[in-house]
């Protein structure tokens, strides 16, 4: 029992090192408390105060103003060398996660939707926007809809760096979220590099399965520079992220009633949606199942990485409200 509790206290711990990580500034309880809840952990501010002290003792956290903490250097790596369980397959209940928390409506176009946060240098960021401007004419995007904030400014639960810019754009999971509200239940795969020729998805070259995975697939292959984005934009044909996913064959008619419906309101993101137990893309279908394409998110950032301006990329990292969101074209004009 002491073992089960240790391990317990370690992984509460470790959860509230990673919102001080994404924070870029002091929390307090209240807040850390908050976004907890919003990963499924309720801990009291008396709790949190509770692990923050067992932590400041470790020096993984450090007191910094009356009621907030910053990860220290060592909180960092005790972050990055967490326990293998608690990060094998995190992706996937990250992507459960966002999509429980997607309450768009498309009748009144509110709502908050799930987004991608970047943060470009100051100096750099006019020339990613430029390198993102083939991407976004294209359509190789979940949405043209971006938001942009200054250093010290927010993105959903995300501060922006001293010295950066931030960018936040569309993720896939609004599809996955915008169907489970409906009643249609998504198994998301896997996230990987799929092939276009003539402007028409070929083959998937690349697989990262959610299951086994601690990381979005698209932050790795960027890192990776395994992406040709930009050539995909120009030439129509090239490399780009996309995602795999299935639904009950039964849930045809509502997927494709909300998928409509996103795309009147300027959310896309359906590349394919195939037969009922047929394969896509080359890919195999569960019996009674139907496989769904979805473009990913991080496209127009990775045309931007492969023209060498490099970004500090979370994907799958917050919610936004709808509101907040402008047209790409507004900002590039």
């Amino acid at each position: 029992m002491i073992g089960f509790e240790t391990q317990e206290v370690e992984r509460k711990g470790l959860f509230i090192l990673k919102i001080l990580s994404e924070a870029h500034e002091p929390l307090g309880a209240r807040v850390i408390a908050r976004r907890l809840h919003d990963h499924g952990i309720y801990l009291g501010e008396r709790a949190v105060r509770y692990h923050l002290k067992l932590m400041d003792e470790r020096g993984l956290t450090k007191l910094v103003s009356r009621d907030g903490r910053l990860l220290t250097e060592l909180g960092a790596e005790e972050l990055s060398n967490a326990l293998v369980r608690d990060k094998v397959g995190f992706a996937l209940p990250r992507i459960e996660l966002l999509a429980f928390r997607t309450n768009f409506d498309w009748k009144k176009r509110t709502g908050a939707i799930p987004v991608n946060v970047s943060f470009f240098p100051k100096a750099k960021f006019d020339r990613a926007l430029q390198a993102m401007r083939p991407v976004f004419a294209a359509g190789i995007c979940v949405s043209d809809l971006i938001a942009i904030a200054p250093e010290g400014g927010q993105l959903g639960e995300l501060t922006v760096p001293a010295g950066k810019i931030g960018l936040a754009t569309v993720c896939s999971i609004v599809i996955n979220g915008t169907l489970l509200k409906a009643g249609v239940p998504m198994d998301s795969r896997f996230g990987g590099i799929l092939q276009v020729r003539n402007h028409e998805p070929l083959r998937f070259v690349e697989l990262i399965h959610y299951a086994g995975s601690s990381l979005d697939p698209s932050e790795v292959f960027i890192r990776a520079r395994m992406t040709s984005v930009s050539n995909a934009a120009r030439t129509g044909n090239g490399k780009i992220l996309a995602n795999f996913r299935e639904i009950p064959a039964l849930c045809r008619p509502v997927a494709e009633e909300v998928v409509t419906k996103l795309k009147e309101a300027k959310l896309g993101g359906l590349i394919v949606m195939g037969n009922t137990s047929e394969p896509v893309c080359e890919i195999p279908v569960e019996l009674n199942r139907i496989g769904m394409i979805l473009i990913g998110g991080l496209n127009p950032v990775a045309a931007a990485e492969e023209a060498g301006i490099e970004a500090e990329n979370h994907a799958m990292s917050t919610v936004m409200e709808y509101e907040r969101l402008i047209s790409f074209w507004e900002v590039i004009k």
